[in-house]
């Protein structure tokens, strides 16, 4: 059977299951943060323990949007790393197809990492590995068309579920957030470069 044309089981049914509920954790793990962040304040009050508080918050965070993730993922028979694969090979438009490297380099994975999830993708018949006509020591990774129809599914899904987590910072708190992630994250990005961050607003000394 062609690899695009392997059916899977429905997951229109099983998408009906309720996510777990994990407000408990969730306020407990941010109350976790905010004791650490005491703690050093009362053991260490000659350093500013602040940088711990805002990298534990988004350590929490991520922590958080992966399992609510995998929450919604789960009557899909998929978890939050399966996902990213799928996600990367559809958004670069049909035929649905990238080299072991071109998805490595989408996921930012080593090539172990990579293997483990295409293997249970594989073995889920969402992706096929075909060989590459011009080098037979390579293949190409392709989206099934189970695979095409469950990430299709799957997609709106999941940004609904994100969305819903962003709805009560309201649009301009939204855009606000964006903004400083973005201020966040180019600062980080020059200091892996080895360049030096900016202070209070002033360029590089």
């Amino acid at each position: 059977m062609a690899p695009r044309d392997r059916p899977r089981r429905s997951a229109d049914a099983a998408a009906a299951r309720k996510p777990r509920r994990r407000t408990a954790d969730n306020r407990a793990a941010c109350e976790q943060v905010d004791e650490i962040f005491r703690q050093w304040q009362t053991e260490r009050p000659d350093i500013d323990p602040t940088p711990v508080r805002i990298y534990g918050l988004i350590g929490q965070i991520h922590l958080q949007a992966t399992g609510f993730i995998d929450d919604v993922l789960a009557p899909y028979g998929l978890v939050r790393g399966t996902y990213d694969v799928l996600t990367a090979l559809r958004r670069v438009g049909a035929p649905y197809c990238l080299t072991p490297k071109e998805l490595s380099g989408h996921l930012l994975l080593s090539g172990a990492g990579l293997t483990s999830r295409l293997n249970k993708l594989e073995d889920l018949h969402l992706i096929a590995r075909l060989p590459e006509p011009s080098d037979r020591r390579t293949v190409r990774i392709q989206l099934t068309a189970a695979g095409e129809d469950v990430i299709n599914k799957v997609i709106p899904v999941v940004f609904a579920a994100q969305a819903s987590r962003l709805e009560p910072l309201g649009e301009e708190g939204r855009q606000r957030l964006l903004e400083q992630l973005t201020e966040f994250a180019d600062a980080i990005a020059l200091l892996g470069a080895g360049a030096q961050p900016a202070r209070n607003g002033a360029g590089p000394d």
